[in-house]
């Protein structure tokens, strides 16, 4: 991809934010044990690298912040982590590479896991907005520690969360460029 910023990838950007919002509210919404609001930050990483990435999960964190899921700002942090290892991944390995999906999965999620942890058990005491934080608590209560709990929690989520993710944008980054030019 260029290096200039383009309508069509302001655009881009645009919508894939818009697949983080709408993704994030569904599984807050329906309480399930993901997240879905990574997607669209993988996508932009895919498609324009670790800034297109970075661009996409700042402003997703931002804008669900402020107009539905306050603890959103809370996990920039993780969506900073999964834009940067996600770019630089898909630099190296070809976002349409469906034989990699369950390895590019983990190694995306391994640092968002740990900042998503030590976010959540720190600041929160392991009870977010999340549809997770319900198996945290069964977890807490078959006598494991609140740390342990999240963590294991997190492991688990953010994994299964990564691995669709990472699914999607193979199939969305292998419909797009065979429709669209990218300048």
């Amino acid at each position: 991809m260029t290096k200039h910023v383009s309508a069509q990838k302001i655009a881009l950007i645009a919508l894939f934010i818009v697949i983080n919002i709408v993704g994030g509210h569904l599984a807050l919404y329906a309480r399930l044990p993901i997240y879905l609001d990574t997607i669209g930050t993988l996508l932009g990483s895919a498609f324009f690298g670790p800034i297109g990435g970075l661009s996409t999960g700042i402003l997703t964190a931002l804008i669900n912040g402020t107009t539905g899921d306050l603890f959103s700002i809370y996990f920039m942090p993780s969506q900073i982590a999964t834009a940067l290892v996600s770019g630089f991944v898909y630099k190296k390995i070809k976002p349409t590479d469906f034989k990699n999906i369950w390895w590019v999965a983990l190694v995306i999620s391994i640092p968002a896991t740990i900042i998503s942890t030590i976010i959540t058990v720190i600041l929160f005491h392991g009870i977010t907005s999340s549809g997770s934080s319900m198996i945290v608590q069964v977890l807490n209560g078959f006598g494991l520690s609140q740390s342990i709990s999240v963590f294991l929690v997190q492991v688990g989520t953010d994994y299964l969360d990564r691995v669709i993710g990472v699914y999607v944008v193979a199939i969305v980054y292998r419909t797009l460029l065979s429709r669209i030019k990218l300048v």
